[in-house]
């Protein structure tokens, strides 16, 4: 399971990490986080996203135009009636959002994450 057990995490994220919830659109502090630093998986602690890839998508959940390489999985989902790619930690299975095709420049991907399933840390 990585550094956090199940119970180390509140009744909100363990719903989006192990039950593929989502959190309200715009009710993250992390929309507005705009230091330098890396995100991080709430379930294990790997290390997701760049602050460098990180963007204003306007959707109300952190965006990101890439992730680190090799840190998560996908599959795609049907639970909105038509068909979206989903994305896991690799590492612990956590659920963390969907990939759009809608980003800027240089992928025109937008990781749309839940931002209680990511932790930031801030550069020294």
């Amino acid at each position: 399971m990585g550094s956090n057990s199940n119970n180390d995490l509140t009744s909100e994220q363990y719903d989006i990490l192990r039950k593929e919830g989502t959190e309200p659109p715009g009710s993250s502090p992390l929309n507005k986080e705009k230091r330098e630093g890396d995100y991080h998986c709430v379930g294990c602690g790997t290390k997701l996203f760049s602050s460098s890839a990180k963007y204003e998508s306007g959707s109300g959940w952190p965006s990101f135009f890439s992730s680190l390489p090799g840190v998560f999985e996908t599959k795609t989902d049907m639970n909105a009636g038509y068909a979206r790619t989903e994305y896991h930690c690799k590492k612990c299975g956590g659920h963390h959002g969907h990939i759009f095709d809608d980003g800027p420049k240089p992928t025109g991907k937008r990781f749309c994450n839940n931002g209680l399933c990511l932790i930031f840390k801030p550069k020294k």
